[in-house]
């Protein structure tokens, strides 16, 4: 089934170039069924570009979703325009007293920066707790892993000696657990961040399981037992192209940056990077929809709160 999208925004040129199912509001009327709610908060600098690499993730399923894209009313995007987010986005005052099967809170360019001084990071507490009476399950990626470990648990951040920047081999270490079900004893997944939440403290924390990690990168897929809340600290959404334009952004600037491990080809710049990840990728979103989402709202998104007060949140 398609991802159900507003026929203007503009990733619905390129998902179709790539033979990528969407579907616009109008058709989706006529079919007979109750769509998934998936509601994006998304904070990173380029939305467009998140947009597209979102979007092409959740697609790979039976499920029909109706994807609303939020921003934050606090800050200032000064990489997407003002009409872009006046069209397509809300803000938690518009969706207050809505409820979602399904959120997303994606990461955002400001790890070096200690949460509270982060400028909008009072009302991205506001948003997790209100997500926490309003969401069935909510999936936090990178610095949104990290903003949710600190604030649901107290887990702090570090910084790390240099970039974790690259390809990474990952180790499942519980593949009974459906939001693995599928992927290999080891698989690959893209991370690109300055900081880490140390797997120490995640592993000491009782209400958090961990269900894959790596060497060099460090914890990345971590839970709770229910599946209302899910960390992924890498970006398994990027596409074939992300980190090199990152690479060579950095470079642009000036900044010291090591070429991205296990990328390019012999390490060549010049090389079409070679595309590693995607299945885990899409088999990753697939089970969060499947089994967290999809098999655990209520069909009457009135209830969620009974169901989560069932869970005992």
């Amino acid at each position: 089934m398609p991802v159900k999208i507003n026929s203007n925004l503009p990733a619905r040129v390129k998902l179709e170039e790539e033979n990528i199912f969407v579907m616009e509001n109008e058709r989706a009327l006529h079919q007979d069924i109750r769509p998934l709610k998936v509601l994006i908060l998304n904070i990173m600098p380029v939305k467009q570009d998140t947009e597209l690499q979102l979007l092409r993730a959740l697609s790979n399923t039976p499920l029909q979703l109706d994807i609303t894209w939020m921003n934050t009313k606090t800050h200032v995007s000064r990489n997407t325009s003002v009409e872009h987010l006046e069209q397509f986005y809300v803000t938690i005052d518009d969706i207050r007293n809505e409820k979602f099967d399904g959120m997303i809170i994606t990461g955002a360019p400001v790890e070096d920066i200690p949460f509270e001084e982060v400028d909008y990071w009072p009302e991205i507490c506001e948003i997790m707790d209100w997500a926490d009476k309003h969401v069935t399950s909510i999936l936090h990626i990178c610095w949104g892993a990290q903003a949710g470990f600190y604030h649901y648990y107290g887990i702090n951040k570090r910084q790390m000696p240099a970039k974790v920047f690259g390809i990474f081999e990952h180790r499942v270490l519980n593949r009974k657990v459906p939001l693995v079900r599928g992927f290999d004893d080891i698989f690959l997944a893209p991370h690109s961040r300055h900081t880490e939440t140390p797997a120490e403290d995640i592993k000491a924390c009782k209400e958090l399981v961990v269900l894959a990690e790596s060497d060099e990168a460090g914890v990345f897929i971590a839970m709770t037992q229910d599946g209302h809340r899910i960390f992924v600290t890498g970006h398994p959404e990027y596409d074939r192209v992300t980190l090199k334009n990152e690479y060579f952004r950095d470079l642009g600037k000036g900044l010291p940056i090591q070429i991205p491990k296990n990328y390019f080809p012999d390490d060549n710049p010049e090389e079409k990077p070679l595309l590693q990840w995607r299945a885990h990728s899409n088999n990753l979103y697939s089970n969060w929809l499947n089994y967290y989402v999809y098999q655990m709202t209520p069909y009457d998104l009135s209830d969620i709160g009974e169901f989560f007060g069932g869970l005992g949140i």
